[in-house]
Protein backbone atom coordinates (compact mmCIF):
# COMPACT_ATOMS: atom_id res chain seq x y z
CA UNK A 1 0.00 0.00 0.00
CA UNK A 2 2.87 2.39 0.74
CA UNK A 3 4.28 1.86 -2.81
CA UNK A 4 0.95 2.60 -4.51
CA UNK A 5 0.24 5.93 -2.76
CA UNK A 6 3.01 7.94 -4.52
CA UNK A 7 1.84 6.64 -7.90
CA UNK A 8 -1.76 7.72 -7.23
CA UNK A 9 -0.55 11.10 -6.03
CA UNK A 10 1.57 11.52 -9.20
CA UNK A 11 -1.32 10.58 -11.44
CA UNK A 12 -3.66 13.10 -9.83
CA UNK A 13 -1.10 15.90 -9.84
CA UNK A 14 -2.27 19.08 -11.65
CA UNK A 15 -1.02 19.64 -15.20
CA UNK A 16 1.16 22.69 -15.56
CA UNK A 17 1.00 25.20 -18.42
CA UNK A 18 4.13 23.86 -20.22
CA UNK A 19 2.71 20.34 -20.04
CA UNK A 20 -0.57 21.49 -21.57
CA UNK A 21 1.38 23.13 -24.42
CA UNK A 22 3.26 19.88 -25.06
CA UNK A 23 -0.01 17.94 -25.08
CA UNK A 24 -1.48 20.30 -27.68
CA UNK A 25 1.60 19.94 -29.87
CA UNK A 26 1.36 16.17 -29.61
CA UNK A 27 -2.26 16.23 -30.71
CA UNK A 28 -1.43 18.44 -33.70
CA UNK A 29 1.32 16.06 -34.75
CA UNK A 30 -1.04 13.09 -34.56
CA UNK A 31 -3.61 14.86 -36.72
CA UNK A 32 -0.95 15.67 -39.31
CA UNK A 33 -0.12 11.96 -39.66
CA UNK A 34 -3.58 10.87 -40.82
CA UNK A 35 -3.49 8.25 -43.60
CA UNK A 36 -3.95 9.53 -47.12
CA UNK A 37 -7.38 8.90 -48.61
CA UNK A 38 -7.76 6.81 -51.77
CA UNK A 39 -10.49 9.12 -53.09
CA UNK A 40 -8.04 11.09 -55.25
CA UNK A 41 -6.84 7.91 -56.97
CA UNK A 42 -10.44 6.79 -57.52
CA UNK A 43 -11.48 10.10 -59.07
CA UNK A 44 -8.70 10.10 -61.66
CA UNK A 45 -8.96 6.54 -62.91
CA UNK A 46 -10.02 6.04 -66.53
CA UNK A 47 -13.69 5.03 -66.05
CA UNK A 48 -14.37 7.96 -63.71
CA UNK A 49 -12.64 10.39 -66.09
CA UNK A 50 -15.04 9.25 -68.82
CA UNK A 51 -17.98 9.68 -66.45
CA UNK A 52 -16.89 13.21 -65.49
CA UNK A 53 -16.46 13.99 -69.18
CA UNK A 54 -20.09 12.96 -69.70
CA UNK A 55 -21.14 15.52 -67.09
CA UNK A 56 -18.88 18.21 -68.55
CA UNK A 57 -20.36 17.85 -72.04
CA UNK A 58 -23.95 18.55 -70.89
CA UNK A 59 -23.72 22.39 -71.22
CA UNK A 60 -22.36 22.05 -74.76
CA UNK A 61 -25.20 19.70 -75.74
CA UNK A 62 -27.79 22.14 -74.36
CA UNK A 63 -26.13 25.06 -76.14
CA UNK A 64 -26.28 23.24 -79.48
CA UNK A 65 -29.90 22.22 -78.83
CA UNK A 66 -30.81 25.84 -78.20
CA UNK A 67 -29.07 26.86 -81.42
CA UNK A 68 -30.99 24.18 -83.39
CA UNK A 69 -34.27 26.09 -83.11
CA UNK A 70 -35.32 27.63 -86.42
CA UNK A 71 -37.01 30.41 -84.44
CA UNK A 72 -33.61 31.79 -83.37
CA UNK A 73 -31.34 30.58 -86.19
CA UNK A 74 -31.46 30.02 -89.93
CA UNK A 75 -32.18 26.57 -91.43
CA UNK A 76 -28.53 25.90 -92.28
CA UNK A 77 -27.27 26.94 -88.82
CA UNK A 78 -30.03 24.92 -87.15
CA UNK A 79 -29.10 21.74 -89.03
CA UNK A 80 -25.43 22.13 -88.13
CA UNK A 81 -26.41 22.63 -84.49
CA UNK A 82 -28.57 19.49 -84.68
CA UNK A 83 -25.60 17.54 -86.05
CA UNK A 84 -23.26 18.62 -83.25
CA UNK A 85 -25.86 18.18 -80.49
CA UNK A 86 -26.61 14.64 -81.70
CA UNK A 87 -22.93 13.78 -82.07
CA UNK A 88 -22.04 14.94 -78.57
CA UNK A 89 -25.05 13.21 -77.04
CA UNK A 90 -24.19 9.98 -78.88
CA UNK A 91 -20.59 10.11 -77.65
CA UNK A 92 -21.81 10.69 -74.10
CA UNK A 93 -24.19 7.73 -74.41
CA UNK A 94 -21.35 5.49 -75.61
CA UNK A 95 -19.21 6.46 -72.61
CA UNK A 96 -22.12 5.37 -70.38
CA UNK A 97 -21.53 1.78 -71.49
CA UNK A 98 -17.76 2.13 -71.92
CA UNK A 99 -16.94 3.36 -68.40
CA UNK A 100 -18.83 0.47 -66.78
CA UNK A 101 -17.13 -2.07 -69.06
CA UNK A 102 -13.68 -0.65 -68.29
CA UNK A 103 -14.36 -0.54 -64.54
CA UNK A 104 -15.36 -4.23 -64.51
CA UNK A 105 -12.63 -5.54 -66.80
CA UNK A 106 -9.78 -3.43 -65.40
CA UNK A 107 -10.87 -3.94 -61.78
CA UNK A 108 -11.32 -0.18 -61.30
CA UNK A 109 -14.71 -0.20 -59.61
CA UNK A 110 -14.93 2.43 -56.87
CA UNK A 111 -17.44 4.00 -54.50
CA UNK A 112 -17.03 7.32 -56.32
CA UNK A 113 -17.82 5.69 -59.65
CA UNK A 114 -20.90 3.92 -58.27
CA UNK A 115 -22.16 7.30 -57.09
CA UNK A 116 -21.25 9.40 -60.12
CA UNK A 117 -22.17 7.04 -63.00
CA UNK A 118 -25.96 6.91 -62.42
CA UNK A 119 -25.95 10.60 -61.47
CA UNK A 120 -24.27 11.53 -64.77
CA UNK A 121 -26.84 9.52 -66.73
CA UNK A 122 -29.74 11.21 -64.97
CA UNK A 123 -28.25 14.69 -65.42
CA UNK A 124 -27.75 14.11 -69.15
CA UNK A 125 -31.30 12.80 -69.68
CA UNK A 126 -32.77 15.50 -67.42
CA UNK A 127 -31.02 18.30 -69.33
CA UNK A 128 -32.12 16.99 -72.73
CA UNK A 129 -35.74 16.42 -71.67
CA UNK A 130 -36.04 19.91 -70.17
CA UNK A 131 -34.56 21.51 -73.29
CA UNK A 132 -36.78 19.42 -75.59
CA UNK A 133 -39.86 20.57 -73.68
CA UNK A 134 -38.67 24.18 -73.99
CA UNK A 135 -38.22 23.72 -77.76
CA UNK A 136 -41.70 22.22 -78.07
CA UNK A 137 -40.47 18.83 -79.29
CA UNK A 138 -41.61 16.75 -76.31
CA UNK A 139 -44.86 16.98 -74.31
CA UNK A 140 -44.33 18.09 -70.73
CA UNK A 141 -46.35 15.18 -69.26
CA UNK A 142 -44.01 12.64 -70.85
CA UNK A 143 -40.92 14.37 -69.46
CA UNK A 144 -42.53 14.63 -66.00
CA UNK A 145 -43.35 10.90 -65.92
CA UNK A 146 -39.85 9.89 -66.98
CA UNK A 147 -38.13 12.22 -64.53
CA UNK A 148 -40.46 11.27 -61.66
CA UNK A 149 -39.59 7.63 -62.18
CA UNK A 150 -35.85 8.42 -62.05
CA UNK A 151 -36.21 10.40 -58.81
CA UNK A 152 -38.34 7.68 -57.19
CA UNK A 153 -35.93 4.86 -58.09
CA UNK A 154 -32.95 6.92 -56.90
CA UNK A 155 -34.64 7.38 -53.52
CA UNK A 156 -35.51 3.67 -53.36
CA UNK A 157 -31.90 2.72 -54.02
CA UNK A 158 -30.73 5.13 -51.31
CA UNK A 159 -33.07 3.46 -48.78
CA UNK A 160 -31.86 0.02 -49.87
CA UNK A 161 -28.21 1.08 -49.46
CA UNK A 162 -28.99 2.38 -45.96
CA UNK A 163 -30.55 -1.00 -45.13
CA UNK A 164 -27.44 -2.80 -46.38
CA UNK A 165 -28.56 -4.36 -49.67
CA UNK A 166 -28.73 -3.46 -53.36
CA UNK A 167 -31.63 -3.38 -55.81
CA UNK A 168 -30.14 -4.42 -59.19
CA UNK A 169 -31.65 -3.37 -62.49
CA UNK A 170 -33.67 -5.86 -64.52
CA UNK A 171 -34.29 -6.36 -68.25
CA UNK A 172 -37.08 -3.80 -68.20
CA UNK A 173 -34.65 -1.17 -66.95
CA UNK A 174 -32.06 -2.03 -69.60
CA UNK A 175 -34.63 -1.84 -72.39
CA UNK A 176 -35.87 1.44 -70.95
CA UNK A 177 -32.38 2.93 -71.08
CA UNK A 178 -31.72 1.76 -74.64
CA UNK A 179 -35.08 3.00 -75.98
CA UNK A 180 -34.70 6.29 -74.12
CA UNK A 181 -31.25 6.99 -75.55
CA UNK A 182 -32.26 6.13 -79.13
CA UNK A 183 -35.49 8.11 -78.77
CA UNK A 184 -33.62 11.17 -77.54
CA UNK A 185 -31.23 10.91 -80.50
CA UNK A 186 -34.24 10.93 -82.83
CA UNK A 187 -35.69 13.99 -81.11
CA UNK A 188 -32.31 15.72 -81.26
CA UNK A 189 -32.13 15.10 -85.03
CA UNK A 190 -35.72 16.39 -85.26
CA UNK A 191 -35.79 17.36 -88.94
CA UNK A 192 -37.04 14.98 -91.64
CA UNK A 193 -34.09 13.68 -93.65
CA UNK A 194 -33.74 11.58 -96.77
CA UNK A 195 -32.02 8.29 -96.03
CA UNK A 196 -30.76 5.62 -98.45
CA UNK A 197 -30.38 2.11 -97.08
CA UNK A 198 -29.36 -1.05 -98.90
CA UNK A 199 -32.79 -1.83 -100.40
CA UNK A 200 -34.87 0.96 -98.89
CA UNK A 201 -34.81 4.68 -99.43
CA UNK A 202 -37.08 7.48 -98.39
CA UNK A 203 -37.62 10.35 -96.01
CA UNK A 204 -37.35 9.60 -92.29
CA UNK A 205 -39.21 11.86 -89.86
CA UNK A 206 -36.78 11.62 -86.94
CA UNK A 207 -39.06 13.65 -84.69
CA UNK A 208 -41.92 11.15 -84.93
CA UNK A 209 -39.58 8.18 -84.62
CA UNK A 210 -37.89 9.68 -81.55
CA UNK A 211 -41.17 10.58 -79.89
CA UNK A 212 -42.55 7.07 -80.48
CA UNK A 213 -39.44 5.45 -78.99
CA UNK A 214 -39.45 7.82 -76.01
CA UNK A 215 -43.11 7.00 -75.34
CA UNK A 216 -42.32 3.30 -75.58
CA UNK A 217 -39.46 3.79 -73.13
CA UNK A 218 -41.96 5.31 -70.70
CA UNK A 219 -43.92 2.03 -70.71
CA UNK A 220 -40.74 0.07 -70.01
CA UNK A 221 -39.92 2.66 -67.34
CA UNK A 222 -43.17 1.90 -65.51
CA UNK A 223 -42.50 -1.84 -65.79
CA UNK A 224 -38.97 -1.52 -64.45
CA UNK A 225 -40.21 0.67 -61.57
CA UNK A 226 -42.67 -2.07 -60.62
CA UNK A 227 -39.81 -4.59 -60.74
CA UNK A 228 -37.67 -2.40 -58.49
CA UNK A 229 -40.50 -2.08 -55.95
CA UNK A 230 -41.17 -5.82 -55.96
CA UNK A 231 -37.47 -6.64 -55.53
CA UNK A 232 -37.14 -4.07 -52.75
CA UNK A 233 -40.18 -5.48 -50.95
CA UNK A 234 -38.95 -9.07 -51.19
CA UNK A 235 -35.52 -8.25 -49.80
CA UNK A 236 -36.95 -6.06 -47.03
CA UNK A 237 -39.44 -8.70 -45.85
CA UNK A 238 -36.77 -11.41 -46.10
CA UNK A 239 -34.40 -9.42 -43.88
CA UNK A 240 -37.08 -8.79 -41.25
CA UNK A 241 -38.23 -12.41 -41.38
CA UNK A 242 -34.67 -13.67 -40.86
CA UNK A 243 -34.21 -11.28 -37.94
CA UNK A 244 -31.65 -8.97 -39.51
CA UNK A 245 -30.90 -6.13 -37.10
CA UNK A 246 -32.14 -2.72 -38.17
CA UNK A 247 -29.48 -0.03 -38.53
CA UNK A 248 -29.68 3.00 -36.26
CA UNK A 249 -30.71 6.26 -37.86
Amino acid sequence: MQDVAPVEQAETAPVTAPQRTELRRGRKKKKAKRPRSALRNEIFNLPNILTMGRVAIIPAVMWMMEASSTATAGPWTARWAVFWATTMFSVASITDFLDGWLARNLNLQSAFGKFLDPLADKLLVLACLVELVALGRTPAWLAILLLSREVAITGLRAIAADEGFEVPSDRWGKWKTALQMVGLIGLLLHFPMHADFWLLSGTVDFHRVGLALLTLSMLFSVGSAAGYLANFGRQTFARHRDGAPAQAT
